[in-house]
């Protein structure tokens, strides 16, 4: 007897196929995936572009199955280049052997197509926010040509998206900001589950107060690091940034000249839990359509300081676990702190409000979607 949905589905669908962007480096998107694993023991994975080198084995003990793109030379390293070509790449997987098909999308994975018994759920990070939202390309290096033929690259991924985006029979979305562009560039609802954060080892961390505020994450340019370096500065506040990436040099640029502002590069899980133990709050300046770094903080008692918009603000309680802000710039961000350096907020209330994003509640959570979208569907021969 079934005692469980997750196991109810298992014995329902026997045969699963998880469908992933591209498994190249481990990150937040990729943890949805290892969840899935998780809940279906037996499924096989489908991807673009595949390098096993950095995965567990829950990932590299099963089937595999990468595109016809990774035999390009060079494929894993450069596959943001072969995103034009990833769509037709999907499109060439059969799934007809399979009972059930659980794509998790950011870009193209959802474009699959799927035999009409078939059922489709997809977990969707975000409609593909590099066509949609040109704003992520500030800051970015793109040379002239690029930049010339970009308006009509754009244009034809925005059809692809939309074209691609009929293929789900339901979506699931990371939050209720990506539900709201799902329905506004797709003209689909979309069923809201938060993805899967690990805040059980963070739980109890021992919390001690340094004076320093603490960036930790990749550092690129839609994530406005340079903004946190800007409002410490001004405000005479040390900061350290942990972390890496592309733009450094801009973030280097605001730190120059600033003794307080130390730039630590990447660090290791234990490094990165000692300083949020230390750190005074977590500054968080760039829009993100989740964003699992606050989630973390909160977990280990850490306030949050963030830019209100995305994810952010469903997850950072203003007034009670850190503070949002409306004015994404330097001095947005330094008023911000000056509020939270007035305000007197609880450890513990804190951790709680983290306590709700855990993996055993993402697992439950979408199996019962996955139920709910395969109510209709009689079970396979």
């Amino acid at each position: 007897m079934s005692d469980t949905p997750i196991q109810r589905l298992r014995e329902r669908f026997p045969r699963v196929a998880v469908v992933h962007e591209w498994l190249t480096i481990p990150g937040g998107s990729e943890d949805v995936v290892i969840e899935l694993l998780e809940m279906f023991p037996k499924a096989e994975l489908f991807t673009s572009i595949y390098d096993p080198k950095p995965w567990p084995e829950i990932v590299t003990e099963r089937p595999v199955h990468a595109s016809y793109l990774n035999r390009i030379p060079g494929a894993q390293a450069h596959y943001p280049k072969l995103l034009p070509l990833m769509t037709r790449a999907y499109r060439a997987f059969d799934f007809s052997h399979f009972d059930l098909v659980l794509s998790s999308s950011h870009a193209c994975a959802k474009n699959i197509r799927t035999p009409p018994d078939v059922p489709h759920v997809c977990y969707c990070h975000t409609p593909m926010r590099y066509a949609w939202d040109e704003s992520l390309l500030e800051g970015e290096e793109i040379g002239r040509a690029t930049r010339l033929a970009l308006p009509l690259m754009l244009r034809r991924l925005r059809r692809q998206d939309v074209e691609g985006a009929t293929s789900p029979d339901v979506f699931v979305a990371n939050s209720r900001n990506v539900a709201d562009r799902i329905r506004r560039y797709y003209g689909r609802s979309a069923e809201v589950v938060n993805p899967p954060v690990a805040v059980e080892p963070l739980l109890g961390l021992p919390r001690g107060q340094d004076e320093h505020y603490l960036v930790f994450g990749r550092v690129v340019p839609y994530k406005r690091v340079e903004l946190a370096v800007a409002a410490c500065a001004r405000l005479g506040r040390p900061l350290k940034v942990a972390g890496d990436g592309r733009a450094m040099a801009s973030v280097r640029a605001a730190a120059a000249g600033h003794p307080q502002i130390e730039l630590l590069g990447r660090v290791e899980d234990a490094e990165r839990d000692a300083l949020m133990s230390s750190a005074r709050a977590l500054l968080f300046p760039g829009e993100e359509d989740f964003g699992i770094v606050p989630v973390e903080a909160q977990a280990a008692g850490l306030p949050v300081i963030a830019y209100e918009v995305g994810g952010a603000s469903e997850t950072v309680i203003d007034g009670r676990t850190g503070v949002l802000f409306e004015q994404q710039s330097a001095l947005g961000l330094a008023a911000a702190i000056e509020r939270f350096e007035g305000l007197e907020l609880d450890e513990q209330a804190i951790r709680q409000n983290a306590e709700r994003f855990g993996r055993e509640r993402f697992r439950s959570e979408m199996a019962a979607v996955i139920e709910r979208a395969t109510s209709a569907q009689p079970a396979p021969a």
